[in-house]
């Protein structure tokens, strides 16, 4: 029989599940909107009861006092709340546990270590043997020695004059020492006047000036059309070579000892210029092969001539193909100086020969040698030179080792091999644009494919990404596009150099570090570029002096480290190395920016935690900072002069 159509009725049941339905639209969009209101600013307030908001606090980037209160134009007071509530929140097992711990507090360490260089200190130094300057190297405190306070500034710290007026004065309070001004005095090197310190420019061979020591040295290369970028100077002094160098758009890699010459390199680091603390003893320099343009060594006294030529091969591993070592002091002109120098003719004679025939042992060209003044140049490539070994064999050349390797890496006598090239006239490497256009350039370790998972097309994306995180950080820290607020900055984890690259138009220097447990070895890359930087274990203390830099740049270091060393030994150094009222921005994961919170607020930092660029649902956020100012009391400085 047909099927009769069924008569439709709605059951009690039926009635209820329709308004429960309804019931639970409405009170999802009532939520919706509830919260949109309330992130979006129309509560009065943030109201998000999650660990992560509690941890925000609020922190003025503008003035160069130790002021912490917010300007209602402030870009980063405009972000009154960071809303975690419903992206990647931090569990209630790891980060919100710590933050219910007690408050961190880190007291002011003595007086006595206002100049702390941990890895080279006096008293561990002199455990080493003396031979060859071993003890002036790198020797770190063991994990139970590490101090737990901060470094205190002397009393009357001042922020350094802005650059270029830094380049040529000093305040005596931020490095009281006067030792130079008297040993120097004759050689125009530094010269103290009321409260500060006046750089005339002058070295030991260049007591006239370094402007018109670079111009001698200009008629022997050339300087002036952009292929020299990159320069060392080993055995600095104050770092006045250097200083004047940049006027010319050459950065210089400054550096010298921690020794009897009292502060030099903190003076050349108080005048804006790079340097690092640093010497020639039995361990590689701290930069990849084929790093510089030109090395430099005025009166340095590095022995070049001993131990088999060792140092000299040192710098044939760091110069690039076809760059230049430039030589003033003894024994260049020795005919003319000896009595002088207090050295017999014979002995002076003797070492200029010894230095002549390691050049040559490394297929070096001797240019010309004018005044006091000499200058070779490194070969475009080693194809004639290995033909050359089979006569000369001394020094070999190194195998199986990798030229870029140099944490401590002990020196050897042997010559780091140049790439291969299939044509006399062809530069070994690749050949590197002119500055400025050298920075832009896909830098020939890439094109060739040397560095592992890094294309041409990864290099421009993240140059391009590195150019909208700085404009972000400019929009959020507005003093970072101020000329003068900044001038040394640190990047603690520079991978190719886009931080640093980002602000070249802007009167400052960067630091790049390639810390040495990086997955890729970036640091040649960033030098092809016309930048320069060091390697570096942040489980150490770096080899400067306190209060190097006005800013401070940390990518995903933290998290590189988090099993590795403790976090609170790293944020404790970059707090040794950062001057009052100076900067930080940490970008790290969520997790754990908020669990180095608690460390930053312990360290006298006024700090927050701010979204990322792309938004709150990026996991990756940012901490922006200010080193509150301090300094040691009168009483401090008044009993550490006394001393």
């Amino acid at each position: 029989m047909p099927f009769s159509k069924p008569t439709p009725t709605i059951s009690f049941c039926t009635k209820t599940n329709i308004y429960s339905l309804a019931t639970i639209a409405f009170l999802c969009s009532f939520s919706y909107f509830l919260g949109a209101w309330n992130h979006g600013g129309g509560g009065g307030g943030a109201t998000s009861t999650t660990t992560t908001t509690t941890t925000t606090t609020e922190v003025s980037l503008r003035g160069r006092c130790n002021s912490t209160t917010t300007n209602s134009n402030d870009p980063l007071s405009a972000q009154l709340s960071i809303d975690f509530s419903t992206h990647h929140a931090a569990d209630q097992g790891g980060a919100a546990n710590a933050l219910a711990e007690t408050e961190i507090s880190y007291p002011s360490c003595g007086m006595e270590y206002s100049e702390y260089t941990p890895c080279e200190g006096t008293k561990r130094a002199l455990q080493f043997e003396r031979q060859r300057l071993i003890y002036r190297e790198r020797h770190c405190p063991a994990k139970g020695e590490l101090l737990k306070c901060r470094i205190p500034a002397p009393y009357g710290y001042k922020n350094p004059p802005a650059w270029p007026a830094s380049r040529d004065v000093a305040w005596y309070a931020n490095v009281p020492h006067k030792e130079l001004t008297v040993e120097k005095a004759v050689q125009n090197w530094i010269i103290y006047e009321g409260d500060r310190f006046r750089f005339p420019g002058g070295g030991t061979m260049f007591p006239q000036g370094a402007d018109a020591y670079i111009d001698d040295i200009g008629d022997l290369t050339n300087i002036r059309d952009g292929s020299i970028r990159t320069a060392i100077d080993t055995g600095c002094g104050v770092a006045s070579w250097g200083a004047y160098l940049l006027s010319r758009n050459i950065i210089t890699m400054s550096f010298a000892p921690r020794d009897t010459h009292e502060a030099q390199v903190q003076f050349g680091l108080e005048r804006g210029v790079p340097a690092l603390i640093g010497v020639m003893a039995s361990i590689r320099l701290p930069y990849p092969s084929r790093a510089f343009d030109m090395a430099h060594c005025s009166r340095c006294l590095i022995p070049w001539g001993q131990y088999d030529g060792v140092y000299l091969i040192e710098v044939d591993r760091v110069l690039r193909p076809g760059g230049y070592w430039v030589l003033s002091g003894p024994p260049i002109n020795w005919k003319n100086h000896w009595r002088g120098w207090e050295r017999t003719e014979e002995d002076l004679r003797a070492e200029q020969e010894t230095i002549e025939y390691v050049a040559k042992s490394l297929c070096w060209k001797k240019l010309d040698e004018k005044g006091g003044i000499a200058v070779w140049q490194k070969p475009m490539n080693h194809l004639s030179c290995k033909a050359n070994r089979k006569i000369i064999q001394n020094p070999p050349f190194c195998q199986a080792q990798d030229p870029d390797t140099a944490w401590y890496t002990k020196m050897e006598t042997c010559v780091t091999p140049l790439p291969e090239v299939s044509d006399s006239e062809e530069l070994a490497g690749g050949e590197l644009a002119k500055w400025p256009q050298r920075l832009y350039m896909i830098p020939p370790r890439i094109s060739s494919g040397s560095i592992d998972g890094v294309t041409a097309e990864i290099f421009r994306l993240n140059s391009e990404l590195w150019k909208k995180r700085t404009s972000h950080y400019k929009a959020v820290n507005n003093q970072l596009g101020h000329s003068g607020r900044y001038r040394n900055l640190l990047d603690m984890n520079a991978y190719l150099g886009g931080f640093a690259a980002a602000l070249v138009e802007d009167p400052v220097w960067v630091m790049n570090v390639v810390p040495v447990e990086a997955k890729i070895n970036t640091l040649g890359v960033i030098y092809e570029r016309g930048l320069i930087g060091t390697y570096q274990n942040w489980c150490e203390a770096m080899s400067t002096y306190p209060r190097t830099y006005d800013f401070i740049h940390a990518d995903s270091v933290l998290s590189l480290y988090k099993d590795r060393c403790e976090m609170e030994d790293i944020l404790l150094e970059m707090d040794r190395i950062l001057r009052p009222e100076g900067s930080v921005i940490l970008r790290d994961d969520v997790d754990v920016l908020v669990k180095i919170k608690k460390i930053t607020d312990g360290l006298n930092w006024s700090s927050r935690i701010v979204d990322h660029e792309d938004g709150p649902h990026q996991r990756e956020k940012l901490l922006f900072a200010v080193k509150l100012y301090w300094t040691a009391p009168a009483d401090a400085a008044d009993q550490e002069g006394s001393r």
